[in-house]
């Protein structure tokens, strides 16, 4: 290809992209932000923010999954969590905030290894359905034969299968893999699953018959995948080459349309705007929803790989508190650097290139711009 660089005699290598690389460029047309349409829909669920909580215990409580869905975004309950493990985790969420940095992760590992509870998991998800929003929970490749059974009779309505990378065709000399073609066919409820990098790994697992596929690898604020295992997807490539296999995919299959939700790298407003220019139909967030006042980390943020018993490819991070999950949502902004009020910047910046929705918006032009935080 063209844009392959020689790394070296015997090896070459694509340049990639990072949403700090490129800028969206305005058009020849303006329209107001009160006329722009952020709501989209995958499956039967309608949602009014392209916006998915990432599962993650320092991001979503069952509490914060229903005032999100209340908000109009999608909460996603991690439950191989606190929440499945503990009756009621919150002092350990208050210990995990209070940690030294030199003991965190080996704390973590030991809080991490008390047992998932199946009937915890329907009590969280019977409360988040009590509350009349959209249930949506996650399980990892590794549990979800385990637990799906548990997840679908406690009634979800959307069902995340999220790892750091997840291949349609996992091999495995020991156990019996995830077949996610059958295992999909069966279940009765969509299935989100993910994170691809790839086109051709996105192509594969859009065969399955999943409904979303979550973009990305190692790319989000707590994890250290690029200095632990080598591994990084720049996201603004990868979210590009995934779009487009849902375009090749649409005609291949004679009109199915996968939806590409941006997960990693997403944590300031400027960031979603480019996620959807480059092709995501909605964005998982981390970071940016764990800087509400009402998260359970507390200003920490952490993700399952802090506390991986064997290799811990995440840390504990302090993202800090920059408001209320409303303002972060919906503003008023206090400060110019892209945290609070992200529906109102991704609003912003349709209206200001003269786009009306995020279909639409996804044709926008972009520019290769690397830019140099301050």
């Amino acid at each position: 290809m063209s844009n392959e660089i020689e790394i070296g005699r015997g090896k070459r290598g694509r340049r990639a992209y990072s949403f700090d690389d490129i800028a969206v460029v305005p058009s020849r047309r303006t329209r107001d932000p009160e006329d722009v349409s952020v709501g989209w829909q995958i499956d039967a669920y309608h949602f009014e923010l392209p916006i998915l909580a990432a599962p993650m215990d320092s991001v979503m409580s069952p509490a914060t999954a229903v005032a999100l869905g209340r908000h109009g975004g999608l909460g996603v309950l991690d439950l191989e969590g606190l929440w499945t493990r503990y009756e009621d985790p919150t002092p350990l969420l208050a210990e995990i905030a209070s940690l030294d940095a030199a003991n965190a992760t080996r704390r973590m590992q030991e809080i991490y290894s008390a047992p998932i509870l199946p009937e915890l998991i329907t009590a969280r998800l019977k409360e988040i359905r009590a509350a009349g929003v959209t249930v949506a929970a996650a399980l990892s490749p590794q549990r979800t034969q385990e637990f799906y059974q548990t997840v679908v009779d406690a009634g979800v309505d959307l069902f995340v299968i999220r790892g750091t990378t997840v291949s349609a065709e996992h091999v495995s000399g020991n156990a019996e893999p995830l077949n996610l073609k059958r295992f999909i066919y069966e279940l009765d409820v969509p299935v989100i699953v993910g994170g691809a990098s790839t086109y051709t790994a996105a192509l594969h697992l859009m065969r399955t018959g999943a409904a979303g596929v979550l973009v990305g690898f190692g790319g989000g604020a707590a994890h250290t995948t690029r200095v632990s295992l080598g591994i990084h997807a720049p996201m603004a490539t990868a979210v590009a080459d995934v779009a487009a296999a849902r375009r090749d995919y649409l005609d291949e299959s004679g009109g199915r349309y996968v939806h590409v939700i941006a997960d990693g790298g997403v944590g300031r407003s400027g960031d979603l705007v480019k996620a959807v220019a480059c092709g995501a139909d909605a964005v998982m967030v981390g970071a940016a929803l764990a800087r509400a006042e009402e998260a359970p980390g507390q200003g920490w943020h952490w993700g399952s790989e802090a506390h991986h018993p064997q290799l811990p490819r995440g840390e504990r991070v302090s993202v800090g508190t920059a408001g209320t999950l409303a303002e972060i949502l919906f503003g008023p902004g206090r400060q110019a650097d892209g945290t609070l009020n992200l529906v109102g910047a991704l609003k912003r910046a349709m209206a200001t290139t003269g786009y009306s929705d995020l279909k639409e918006f996804q044709r926008v032009e972009v520019v290769v711009s690397p830019y140099q935080p301050r």
